[in-house]
């Protein structure tokens, strides 16, 4: 979902599948300006980066590793913003964009990258094993607490769907429908697409079951007890490494 104010509201795609079946599978997500997210897209297909060893232009279809892909989407987005970038900074408007790409390619495993405005990228790595672009905040922690390199893809999946529940929940701005893809390590395709719109059965279900048991985990959970009763858990303790909170009464009272 694109927001340019409360009657502006219109749905374009953030995600683009590139598959040479047998080969090479690629998913890039986007986020951030609009217009220049589909130029990126639009030339990524015929960008083309010298070789280090003088050989063939390497382009997404014929890099040998993720990582070279990677390097050609950044010089997808270094050439965009060079024929863009001043006309954008003399509107007033930010050269602001976010990609997410990742895949596999034969000969190497799955990686997954995250570029940025300047076209630099980082790696996923086993401690920071997603990338999140966009509107972030309310899905992280969901993702943080229940992602691990070890996590199966099925539970992955339902992770990734609570997490933009989540942010549906928070911010009006984002909105229905999700494009979801599961990729399988090896296959260098995948048929497991669907586009999720509000009457999908199963993100009905997650969105209904997800803040139930939410709630029931809250109430759960001892309350606070300021009077002084019985408790395991006290709140009103001592602090150990600060002060207490000093309140100020005159106005003479200093600050510090």
């Amino acid at each position: 979902r694109t927001n340019a104010g409360l009657d502006q509201i219109s749905s374009f795609r953030k995600m683009m599948v590139y598959e040479k079946a047998g080969e090479r599978f690629m998913v890039l997500l986007s986020a951030g300006n609009l217009s220049i997210s589909q130029s990126v897209r639009e030339i990524l297909q015929t960008t083309q980066i010298k070789d280090e060893h003088d050989g063939e232009p390497i382009t997404i279809w014929n890099a040998r590793s993720m990582f070279d892909a990677a390097r050609v989407l950044g010089a997808a987005v270094r050439h965009v913003h060079e024929r863009d970038g001043a006309a954008l900074k003399r509107a007033g408007v930010d050269f602001n964009v976010s990609l997410v790409f990742g895949g596999q390619i034969q000969g190497e495993g799955m990686r997954l990258f995250q570029v940025y405005s300047a076209g630099n990228f980082i790696e996923a790595t086993s401690e920071t094993p997603y990338f999140q672009v966009g509107e972030s905040k309310y899905g992280k922690p969901v993702l943080d607490r229940v992602l691990t390199p070890e996590t199966p893809l099925d539970e992955a999946a339902k992770c990734a769907l609570v997490s933009m529940d989540s942010t549906l929940k928070s911010n009006l701005s984002v909105g229905l429908p999700l494009d979801l893809i599961l990729y399988e390590v090896d296959r260098f395709s995948s048929d497991k697409i669907v586009c999720i719109t509000d009457d999908n059965p199963y993100f009905r279900m997650l969105h209904d079951s997800w803040g139930e048991k939410l709630r029931q985990v809250f109430d759960s959970i001892e309350s606070p007890n300021w009077g002084g009763g019985a408790t395991e858990v006290p709140i009103m303790v001592p602090p150990t490494r600060c002060k207490p909170l000093k309140k100020i009464t005159t106005p003479r009272d200093k600050l510090i």
